[in-house]
């Protein structure tokens, strides 16, 4: 663009000016002008992409706003040699990435408020009832071959399927079927105490 920049008042050269990625001052080729008609003219599918990604009318009109918000106040982010187009609706989509996970996020907190309000608080004392089905479930442990529930006992202190293998010099899949056996004789013998 063949401008002389000695002709021009101070606040013209701005609107032509902006800093390049080397921290240099370069020439715009596109004019405010120009980018802001460019803009209005994606104005339809924009609407449409907003409409798409929202499903309702009032959210794709917000969306909108931001996008064109957004889009002004980054004007000088555009490359001139880049497609504005696709510049705008990644403007968009990320807008509404970052809205919706915003809101989920929001939700999902006040949703983990409302379940922690229903938890009753376990008492400092237990009852004596508790204490009996404690006693007595420690016991079919313990009646237990020590085949059984060594594997059983080690899993529930903790440790992992690997680590019960290599104390105990069994494979993990012998170790698997020994906790998931001896689970189902506990249940058996505990019928009782099933809900």
């Amino acid at each position: 663009m063949n401008i002389n920049k000695d002709r021009l008042p101070i606040f013209t050269i701005a609107c032509f000016l902006r800093i390049g990625k080397e921290g240099t001052l370069k020439f715009i080729d596109m004019t405010a002008m120009e980018f802001n008609s460019q803009l209005l003219k994606l104005q339809n599918n924009l609407q449409y992409f907003a409409n798409t990604l929202t499903g309702n009318i009032e959210d794709a009109n917000d969306l909108m706003q931001e996008t064109y918000l957004k889009a002004l106040v980054n004007r000088d982010k555009f490359e001139d040699d880049t497609n504005l187009k696709a510049w705008a609706f990644t403007i968009m989509k990320n807008t509404f990435i970052n809205n919706y996970r915003k809101t989920h996020k929001i939700n999902s907190l006040i949703d983990k408020m409302d379940d922690l309000n229903h938890i009753q608080r376990k008492s400092d004392f237990p009852s004596p009832e508790s204490e009996y089905q404690e006693k007595e479930i420690h016991s079919k442990i313990c009646k237990l071959d020590e085949v059984q529930r060594l594997p059983f006992e080690m899993y529930h202190s903790g440790y992992k399927y690997h680590e019960i293998a290599d104390r105990l010099n069994i494979s993990i899949g012998t170790v698997k079927s020994r906790i998931f056996l001896t689970r189902q004789k506990l249940m058996e013998s505990l019928e009782d105490y099933q809900n």
